[in-house]
């Protein structure tokens, strides 16, 4: 898995193409446009380099409606970075690749659809026994899985609760009140009962900006809705991601191209990148990277009819064409830390040359002060692989997607992490064929 020496000593990255892949995130784009100022600007700062960002000029009419806010399915949204690293000037365009509508719409259902899907995506990864595989890899990521179920279960029994104890005061209340009619006493009792219940449950659901459990239950089932296939609406979406990568080939403009995918947009860019390998690349084509950031590939290549994933991750294993380096940290309590997806999926061929599995190290690459303050901030650091770092090792997620060096070549010659985990763990390893 490591870089020739040619790689190594390839020529400076002038031109840059990066293609991010956020994960299950209902947000507009924007917020990840907006993170990479702020971060960009703090570690430039310590590290002592340069670094700036502008409004990305639109070649296309969608695009344009894209940068002003304006909803266009599949389409790209995205900045400028101009950056001097180590005396090295780059210019990097960056594109979002947006599925957060399908998000949005996959996250459209009622409390009672909710509890009906927490209790369907519980009987399939517990029947399937995929559950208890992946426990045998992380017990953060499951654990992580298990919270909005009991979150949930929690809200519901506050809900009964509340529903016995309004229902016993007014039946207390009534049948002083109205003894002679002791038949109806219940009635009004139960009627207010269940509408505070209702309100009490509608106040979760709103506060889950807060409580994040709704968000994560539709998050888990929607991988798990059809076993592990992709939903239609995402393939169709992975098919426009994989023409705006070809289109962007297709230049021949750029030093690099770039596909970064984070936690769930991972397994969607294993897929997109796959797609676009099978299709053929151009004579001219640039040196591809692909760095996939705290990923969650397990919860969905474990599941029995996922065979079209678990095809992608053997066939993307083998490529000469990428460099594929998979950065997470075990203090990520979401993401399956330093699993090597490929071989935990039990899909590995012979051939395999990536993923190049390597730790971001948070107790290390962090200050003391800042890890004590984010350490039980899970989602926040489920994201500190987008941020700045105090004391940045040799990742660096500004440098990665606006310095000088290729991905293959600044990697070149790293071994992967002693503590990765690369024993083949899930139960179904069966492929799509081609």
């Amino acid at each position: 898995m490591q870089a020739d020496g040619a790689a190594a000593q390839a020529a400076p990255v002038r031109m840059r193409r990066v293609f991010y892949i956020p994960g299950y995130d209902p947000i507009h784009p924007r917020r990840y446009r907006e993170l990479y100022r702020k971060e960009a600007a703090a570690q430039a700062k310590i590290s002592g380099y340069d670094i700036a960002i502008a409004r990305q000029q639109p070649k296309t009419p969608d695009q344009d409606a894209a940068q002003h806010g304006t909803a266009v399915q599949g389409r790209p949204y995205g900045w400028q970075v101009s950056a001097c690293i180590d005396g090295q000037h780059t210019k990097t365009d960056f594109s979002v690749l947006v599925w957060s509508d399908i998000v949005r719409e996959s996250m459209e259902t009622s409390i009672a659809a909710t509890y009906v899907q927490l209790l369907r995506t519980a009987w399939i990864y517990i029947t399937s026994g995929t559950l208890r595989r992946l426990m045998w890899l992380r017990k953060g990521p499951v654990i992580a899985a298990l919270y909005p179920v009991g979150m949930l279960l929690l809200q519901a029994l506050l809900a009964l609760i509340l529903f016995g104890a309004v229902s016993a005061v007014c039946r207390a209340l009534m049948t002083q009140i109205v003894p002679q009619l002791w038949w109806l006493v219940p009635l009004p009792g139960w009627g207010l009962g269940l509408w505070a219940s209702v309100a009490l449950l509608r106040w979760f659901k709103v506060q889950d900006g807060r409580f994040f459990a709704y968000y994560l239950m539709h998050d888990y089932a929607y991988s798990a809705a059809a076993h592990g296939a992709n939903p239609p609406a995402l393939e169709a979406r992975i098919a426009v991601f994989k023409q705006e990568i070809q289109r962007a080939l297709a230049e021949g403009t750029m030093d690099e191209l770039l596909v970064v995918g984070h936690s769930s947009g991972a397994h969607v860019g294993i897929s997109v990148l796959a797609d676009v390998l099978r299709e053929g690349l151009p004579a001219d084509a640039p040196e591809i990277g692909f760095l996939t950031l705290g990923q969650v590939v397990p919860m969905v290549s474990f599941l029995p009819c996922a065979e079209r994933l678990r095809a992608d991750l053997r066939y993307l294993s083998q490529r000469a064409e990428i460099a594929w380096i998979d950065v997470s940290a075990p203090g990520d309590g979401c993401a399956f830390a330093l699993c090597d997806p490929v071989a935990v999926s039990g899909v590995a061929p012979p051939e395999k040359r990536w993923p190049l599995v390597i730790s971001a190290a948070f107790t290390q690459t962090l200050s003391p002060a800042r890890w004590a303050a984010l350490r039980w901030r899970f989602f926040r650091l489920h994201f500190q692989y987008l941020c700045a770092f105090d004391q940045p090792g040799d990742y660096d997620y500004f440098c990665v997607t606006a310095g000088a060096q290729t991905l293959r070549a600044r990697y070149a010659g790293r071994r992967a992490s002693m503590s990765r985990i690369d024993v083949a763990a899930s139960k179904f390893t069966s492929v799509k064929l081609e």
